[in-house]
């Protein structure tokens, strides 16, 4: 058998198990990692059964289970398959192979304005003043921009701090930056439903974990009960983020 065994089957072995370790990256993000887990023994079980050693009864039964297994896996994953779909669309999902062609530009970026985000979040924390911040990354957040007010304006500290004063009507929801440009405000996000988030943390932090797990989006939420800033992205929590960390969060690619 491994006389036969050539280049191209170390590379199809090879994206087989890259394509799993990107499944369950994306399953470990929405909670559904125990899922995944046992669907993957299931499949190891039915292989054996099946074509190592050749159990004809059991492996018929193991093979309805699959063929009805397809359309359950589709509808149980929904949500991550939607997202896989999106990321390999995105510039995000080819900037590896674009970086072997393409020269990358080694000009110092205009980073001012994620300079304006962090200084506002640290006069927010310090004022205890909550706020819900997303900073759109290759996946386009047009659906959730429509839930709220467009602004459409230059980002500025003093801006933002109005915006989540408590007394303005657009404070209990999100703010979406596109770019340099306040895009919208007053939000309406997406409610991770994830068990690990921490009891104490209320819907702003699990509208902006839940945003991570549906897109790329960075989202920065500062706490209105104990002022900290927590940072979510790819569907985990960094709590308790300072300033200098934050901004290398924001401009980390």
């Amino acid at each position: 058998m491994l006389e036969h065994f050539g280049i191209k089957d170390f590379i199809d072995i090879l994206l087989v198990a890259a394509l799993l370790y990107y499944l369950f990256k994306m399953v470990k993000i929405s909670g559904m990692r125990p899922l995944f887990i046992g669907i993957v023994v299931f499949m190891i079980i039915w292989v054996l059964v099946s074509q190592v050693f050749d159990m004809v009864l059991l492996g018929s039964i193991l093979d309805q289970f699959v063929n009805i297994g397809l359309i359950l896996l589709v509808i149980l994953f929904q949500d991550e398959i939607r997202r896989f779909l999106m990321s390999l669309g995105s510039k995000k999902g080819w900037k590896f192979v674009s970086k072997l062609f393409i020269p990358v530009d080694k000009q110092q970026k205009d980073t001012s304005h994620i300079t304006s985000i962090v200084l506002a979040c640290m006069n927010m924390s310090k004022a205890r003043i909550g706020a819900l911040i997303v900073v759109q990354g290759d996946l386009q957040l047009s659906l959730y921009e429509q839930t709220g007010e467009i602004i459409n304006a230059d980002i500025s500290s003093r801006l933002i701090e109005n915006i989540f004063f408590k007394n303005s009507p657009l404070h209990d929801g999100a703010m979406i930056v596109v770019g340099k440009k306040i895009k919208a405000a007053g939000c309406i996000l997406p409610i991770s439903q994830n068990p690990n988030i921490p009891k104490h943390m209320g819907l702003r932090h699990r509208a902006g974990l839940g945003i991570t797990q549906e897109t790329d989006a960075k989202v920065i939420v500062v706490s209105e009960e104990t002022g900290k800033i927590t940072f979510a992205e790819e569907g985990r929590l960094k709590i308790n983020v300072n300033p200098e960390e934050l901004q290398q969060l924001i401009l980390k690619e």
